[in-house]
């Protein structure tokens, strides 16, 4: 069997910040030349070793969601394919890739089953309140205050609650007059890509009703198609929202989209902090005009809105949908037959639409 040498292999030039280091790169090494400029010796630029090196590189390896901008893009006038190791493309200049037609692949192929598992995670901790309960108990309120309260409050009428929880007159239906199941809720999808096909297959074996929005219908997909967000909401009593962050989807889950999904609805987010409004989110759990909410990405990442802290109808995970062994190693698998594929002329998995 033939063997190359180093300076035979094909070149890959390498994005990534200062802080990251990709646990797999000595496996690529075996099959590419990786140029990666936080390696060089002595210390140089992003900007200079790009411009150093523009003249051979086709093939640009993202790690982490590190900005791509037009500036940079133009450091690299041969480039024709940008290889990404996140399933979020909203740090990808993507006007100037469609300009200059250069493919995008993300990792969302590798990403979906984990990503998937923990959207209906939140959904089923949210419903049957499995923080909250966790947080009675451990806070010593069960044997102090007795069963555990299922929860209250919407509609304008007093009621009592049996003497076991202890809770004595309220305004407001209680909650678990509500259905607190799973099996039979209207789950809308925001975005049905390889993530939101995932949540759809195992909602579905719930025993859910799923309906989608996405930028266009998609033929083989038996689930009802929503063209607004709007409608969708109107139409369900859950929204996952699990779509690509763009320009045109920045803070499409808006104040009126939530009002549409009602005071008994649940918004699980696994997607990007910003495709909510995230404000008035904020203001509608906390005046009780959504039942809850799940939510593993902010707007402002690491900073979460403390308003949140106090509402035992919230569950909040440190975007770390992602965080599992099988996740990178699928992720390895992925950049791994992308690259070779693009050397070999053959076609790309996980290509973006844009």
């Amino acid at each position: 069997m033939a063997t190359f040498g180093a300076a035979e292999l094909p070149l890959v030039l390498v994005h990534r910040p200062p802080n990251f280091h990709f646990p797999f790169k000595h496996r690529l090494q075996t099959h590419f030349r990786l140029l990666d400029p936080l390696d060089s010796d002595p210390p140089e630029s992003t900007h200079s070793f790009f411009s150093r090196h523009s003249a051979s590189i086709r093939v640009l390896l993202c790690v982490d969601p590190t900005p791509i901008t037009r500036d940079l893009l133009s450091l690299l006038p041969f480039l024709q394919l940008i290889v990404g190791s996140s399933a979020g493309v909203d740090h990808i200049d993507l006007d100037e890739c469609r300009r200059r037609d250069i493919a995008v692949t993300n990792s969302g192929k590798a990403f979906s089953p984990d990503v998937a598992d923990l959207a209906v995670a939140l959904l089923i901790d949210v419903l049957r309140r499995v923080s909250a309960g966790f947080q009675y108990v451990q806070a010593g309120l069960w044997p102090r205050n007795g069963e555990f309260p299922l929860g209250f409050k919407v509609e304008l009428w007093t009621s009592t609650v049996c003497c076991q929880c202890q809770l004595v007159s309220f305004v407001g239906k209680p909650r678990w007059l509500s259905s607190n199941q799973l099996r039979g809720k209207r789950v809308g999808i925001v975005g049905l890509g390889s993530i939101g096909a995932e949540i759809a297959k195992r909602l579905e074996s719930f025993g859910c009703v799923i309906s989608y929005n996405s930028r266009m219908k998609k033929p083989s997909v038996p689930f009802p198609w929503y063209t607004n967000v709007y409608d969708l909401a109107v139409n369900s009593d859950v929204l996952v929202v699990c779509c690509a962050l763009t320009e045109e989807t920045r803070h499409m889950i808006s104040k009126d989209v939530m009002t549409a999904l009602g005071k008994e609805g649940v918004i699980i987010n696994v997607g990007r902090g910003a495709l909510i409004d995230e404000k008035e989110l904020v203001q509608l759990l906390v005046r009780g005009e959504l039942r809850g909410a799940g939510l593993d990405v902010f707007e402002n990442e690491p900073d979460v809105p403390r308003e949140l802290f106090s509402l035992d109808n919230v569950v909040l995970s440190p975007h770390c949908a992602v965080a599992t062994p099988e996740c990178f190693d699928a992720l390895e698998e992925l950049i791994t037959a992308n690259l070779k594929a693009f050397f070999s002329n053959k076609l790309l998995q996980s290509v973006v639409e844009f």
